[in-house]
């Protein structure tokens, strides 16, 4: 079966929504799913639920280094460091123990800052095992990025209750 590269990209929420519902239709499917998340805590009601199933691995987040805009410069080096090696690790696992799915979740955005090199990722997807899928989500991805996808699904923000000072809500965003 010919694997596929997925992105779901856009300013509205739903993204990371919807790479979990492809990860539990593939695993209802008997499929093995790795889900690594950058930028982000373990501390989202998705994490609990995703780790009780038996063909779900999700990378543990060990480091958080808060929002790329409050970082020092030593911060963003640190971050970048962890992220690469984060990336690197991830890739590893997925190839060896031999994932039907693999999910990189924000990978847009490390990738944006600089703290993973897009070529890497790019490299990795030109070369991937045959029957691994992979999503990629996030904001913003390059133009080769999109070339490389077979399915591109931009999540557009109509209206958020962020923008009315509702701030973000467990078990809803997180």
């Amino acid at each position: 079966m010919k694997s596929c590269v997925h992105i779901y990209c856009g300013d509205g929420k739903g993204k990371t929504t919807a790479a979990i519902g492809l990860a539990v239709r593939a695993c209802g499917s008997g499929k093995r799913v790795l889900i690594t998340r950058f930028l982000k805590t373990d501390h989202s009601g998705e994490v609990n639920a995703l780790c009780g199933l038996d063909r779900i691995t999700v990378t543990p987040c060990e480091r958080s280094f808060g929002f790329f805009s409050r970082m020092s410069p030593e911060q963003k080096k640190e971050a970048g460091i962890y992220y690469s090696q984060l990336l690197e690790t991830t890739l590893n696992k997925a190839v060896k123990e031999k994932y039907d799915l693999l999910i990189l979740d924000e990978i847009m955005a490390v990738c944006n800052f600089g703290l993973v090199e897009e070529t890497r990722v790019l490299e990795f997807l030109s070369l991937r095992p045959e029957g691994l899928e992979v999503v990629l989500t996030g904001r913003e991805p390059s133009e080769k990025l999109v070339e490389m996808a077979d399915y591109v699904s931009e999540i557009r923000k109509v209206k958020h209750p962020y923008d009315r000072g509702i701030s973000a809500r467990q078990g809803i965003e997180y």
